[in-house]
C-alpha cells in the first residue's frame, strides 16, 4: 500500500473500529453547513463547496469522474471514471478504469491519495461502513467489482445485469442493490458471499437506486418511462410506479423517510431543470423544484435540511431547503458535473 495510502485509511480506521456514520446518532449539522463535493466528467476535476463560506475549490483529477461518494465519516473520499481519451471516445480498451482516493482538506479542494484498477468502465462506488471494502459497478464489464481498500486490489467479480450503472448499499450493509440500464432489472448481490440473490424486473432504462433509511423500500429511477419504481424490499417486488420529470437519474431519500429527491435531466437536445419530491406516504409527487439544466445527481445532508442537486449542462449545483423546498443558492463548479455526495463540517 503506498504511504498516503496508508495514512489515510489508518486515519480512518484508527484502533481497526467500525467507523462512525456521517453524523453520530442523535446529533444534528447546523443547517447549510459541511462540505459538498461533485465529480465534473467533462473537466477532470472534482469541486468541493465549502457551504460556511460559499467558496468552490477544484482538484484536477487522473480521470474522467462519473461518481464520487464520502466513506469512513467523510474523513475519506473515493471517485470512479476511466482516462479522460477512453470517457471521449466511448471507447474503453483495456481496462482503463480507475478508483481514486482522495483525503478531503478543511476548506479547499480534496488531495488524491491513491488510484487503484477498477474494471473497465466504472460507473459508481460505494463503500462499507468501515471504509474497508469499496463496490464498483464496471458497466464495461456487466459487473460489480469488490474491491478491498487495504490490499489495493479486487477481490471478486460479480456478474450482474447488462450495462450496470447506479447502487447503493441496504442500509444493514447486508446486500448491494445494482441497476441495470440495458436490461431494465435491479440485482440484489449477498456482500458477504459476493454473490446474486436475486434479480428484479424494474422497468424501462433502470439508472439509480435510494433505499429509505430502514431499509423497507428501494427507489429505481427508470429513465426510460419518466417515473420512479418503489420495490418492497421484504418481497422484492415492484408495488408501484411514481411519474416524475423527464429523464429521472439519481435518487435520494431524506434521513426521516418521508420524501424521495429525484433530479430529472432530460437529455442533452430536451434538458429536464427540475427535482421532483416524491412523498413516500401518498406514493406521488408532492412538489417539483427548478434546479437547472440537465439535473443529474442529488444528496441530501444527515440531518435532512438540505438537498444538493448537480446541474450536468449549467456546469452548477443547487442547494435547496428541504423544508421549504426551495433553492436557495446556486454554486458554479466544474464542467458537467455529475455525482455528488456531501460530508459534515
Amino acid at each position: 500500500m503506498s504511504v498516503l495510502t496508508r495514512r489515510t485509511l489508518a486515519a480512518a480506521l484508527a484502533g481497526g473500529a467500525a467507523v462512525m456514520p456521517l453524523l453520530p446518532a442523535g446529533a444534528r449539522a447546523a443547517p447549510g453547513t459541511g462540505t459538498v463535493f461533485t465529480a465534473n466528467e467533462r473537466d477532470a476535476s472534482i469541486s468541493a463547496i465549502d457551504l460556511a463560506s460559499g467558496r468552490v475549490s477544484s482538484v484536477r483529477m487522473p480521470v474522467a469522474p462519473h461518481n464520487v461518494d464520502a466513506a469512513a465519516g467523510g474523513r475519506l473520499l473515493l471517485a470512479v471514471g476511466a482516462d479522460e481519451a477512453g470517457h471521449r471516445s466511448g471507447r474503453h480498451a483495456g481496462d482503463p478504469g480507475r478508483l481514486i482516493l482522495l483525503e478531503p482538506v478543511p476548506g479547499g479542494a480534496p488531495r488524491v491519495t491513491a488510484a487503484l484498477p477498477a474494471g473497465r468502465h466504472p460507473a459508481h462506488v460505494v463503500a462499507d461502513a468501515a471504509a474497508r471494502r469499496a463496490f464498483i459497478t464496471d458497466a464495461g464489464a456487466d459487473a460489480l467489482l469488490v474491491v478491498d481498500l487495504g490490499e489495493e486490489r479486487i477481490r471478486a467479480t460479480v456478474p450482474v445485469g447488462g450495462y450496470p450503472h447506479g447502487l447503493r448499499l441496504s442500509p444493514d450493509g447486508r446486500e448491494a442493490w445494482v441497476a441495470n440500464v440495458k436490461d431494465g432489472s435491479v440485482s440484489v448481490v449477498d456482500v458477504a458471499r459476493a454473490q446474486v440473490v436475486a434479480r428484479i424486473a424494474a422497468g424501462p432504462s433502470p439508472v439509480q437506486v435510494g433505499f429509505l433509511p430502514d431499509g423497507s423500500r428501494v427507489f429505481v429511477s427508470l429513465r426510460g418511462a419518466d417515473a420512479v419504481a418503489e420495490i418492497d424490499t421484504a418481497t422484492r417486488q415492484v408495488v408501484r410506479r411514481i411519474p416524475v420529470g423527464p429523464g429521472p437519474v439519481q435518487v435520494f431519500a431524506t434521513p426521516d423517510g418521508r420524501f424521495v429527491f429525484v433530479a430529472n435531466e432530460g437529455t442533452r437536445a430536451a434538458p429536464g431543470t427540475s427535482a421532483s419530491v416524491i412523498d413516500v406516504a401518498a406514493g406521488r409527487v408532492a412538489a417539483t423544484i427548478e434546479t437547472g439544466r440537465g439535473a443529474h445527481g442529488v444528496v441530501v445532508c444527515a440531518d435532512g435540511s438540505r438537498a444538493f442537486v448537480t446541474n450536468m449542462f449549467d456546469d452548477t449545483v443547487a442547494e435547496i431547503d428541504v423544508g421549504t423546498q426551495t433553492v436557495l443558492r446556486r454554486f458554479a463548479v466544474g464542467r458537467a458535473p455529475n455525482g455528488i455526495t456531501w460530508i459534515p463540517a
